[in-house]
């Protein structure tokens, strides 16, 4: 008997909503950003993670649609397994990663010391599917 393969995507997920963060009186994320790594950006608002930003999860759904700037929640995952876009630095398993560009992740750099606050590397890569994209638990 074969192993059956895991759906590592499926174990425990925990969700929040969020308000999204506005710029310029338009919302900073779109329906194409669904997937993709956010941040807190505000107060109880979340946009992209872009460069170096602080990992806080997958977005995962927005209400309404684009149009409706000012109206939309984020459903984002904060926990749990999820799958995310990768940039250069690619992570390896077992590193903790940043924020890449365009609401992808990247590898975290190796600091000597955390920061008042403490380190904002996030997570465990789990797998790496090349360039494209990794598995990661959300701790």
């Amino acid at each position: 008997m074969a192993i059956r393969e895991q759906n590592l995507e499926a174990i425990a997920p925990i969700m929040a909503t969020f308000t999204v963060h506005q710029t310029g009186g338009v919302d900073d994320l779109k329906d194409a950003d669904i997937g993709k790594a956010v941040t807190l950006s505000g107060g109880g608002e979340v946009g992209p993670a872009d460069n170096n930003d602080q990992l806080l999860g997958k977005l995962i759904s927005l209400t309404l649609s684009d149009k409706d700037d000012g109206d939309r929640l984020a459903t984002v995952q904060i926990g749990g397994i999820c799958r995310l876009p990768i940039t250069a630095t690619y992570p390896q398993v077992g590193n903790r990663v940043i924020g890449g560009t365009g609401g992808s992740v990247k590898q975290a750099t190796a600091i000597a010391s955390d920061p008042a606050g403490g380190n904002i590397a996030r997570g465990t890569v789990l797998e790496v599917n090349s360039t494209v994209d990794c598995v990661i638990l959300l701790n």
